[in-house]
């Protein structure tokens, strides 16, 4: 296990990732001058820009909260540095997290258990959730332009203000993949032997976390909850997991 942590955690790992990640935070920093540029030509007040961007920069804190638990989770298993790249450039936390355990099952491991895990199975396990989400970039590549140049000059319907297939098609399939983890989970806190509830306590308290929060961005219009609500439901159901296990 020791030598397997050390492999995936290895300094040229580190050396690879940072240069990787340092060429995107150039390339941010780019475009953000490009932009402040076209702004003060457009004829936008100095201030104004200064104050967006400062606005900007506060408000991406928020939901970078939860991605630094998806790091946290994720590295335990597969080392920082890759989780660290995973989540950082085109990564995002609830494809992370559900792949990688899928692919884990899939050659036969319970999950992302240390102990179980090989360099062989870190490489498929990365091969998998690399191929998995590579289609969208490739997409974007070829196809992106295209599509857009057929957005701009299609005719603009009236807003009725109602979700569209793309919103309904998202929701389906979220829906579908949440009922198939909790199908494993009644499965596994049926009483036998191996019998372990935990998974499906944790996760009707992170529901419920999850629950009270929409309810207050949807019923009461606390729109800025949104970038908590993943952090916080993670978080707490991480808590009650460890008290709970003290008891059991």
């Amino acid at each position: 296990m020791n030598e397997y942590l050390s492999s995936v955690n290895s300094g040229i790992f580190y050396l690879i990732v940072a240069g990787i990640l340092g060429f995107i935070t150039i390339m941010c920093f780019v475009f953000l001058v490009k932009s402040y540029k076209a702004g003060v030509e457009l004829g936008i007040d100095k201030k104004v820009l200064k104050k967006t961007i400062t606005a900007s920069a506060t408000f991406t804190m928020l939901p970078s909260i939860s991605i630094l638990l998806g790091v946290i989770a994720l590295s335990g298993s597969l080392g920082v540095p890759f989780s660290w790249l995973r989540l950082s450039v085109v990564g995002a936390l609830q494809y992370e997290l559900n792949v990688a355990e899928i692919a884990a099952q899939s050659i036969g491991l319970s999950g992302l258990r240390v102990d179980e895990l090989s360099i062989g199975a870190f490489v498929t396990i990365a091969l998998v959730m690399t191929v998995g989400i590579v289609g969208g970039v490739v997409c974007c590549i070829l196809f992106l332009k295209k599509y857009l140049g057929k957005i701009q000059k299609a005719p603009k319907k009236e807003n009725s203000g109602k979700p569209g297939f793309g919103a309904h098609a998202t929701t389906a399939m979220f829906v579908g993949l949440c009922a198939a983890y909790i199908g494993s989970y009644i499965g596994k806190s049926i009483p036998r032997d191996g019998q372990d509830v935990m998974p499906l306590i944790v996760a009707v308290i992170a529901a419920a976390v999850m629950s009270i929060f929409e309810y207050f961005i949807q019923k009461k219009g606390k729109a800025a909850l949104e970038n908590f609500s993943l952090a916080a439901s993670m978080l707490v159901a991480m808590a009650a997991a460890v008290v709970i296990k003290m008891f059991i």
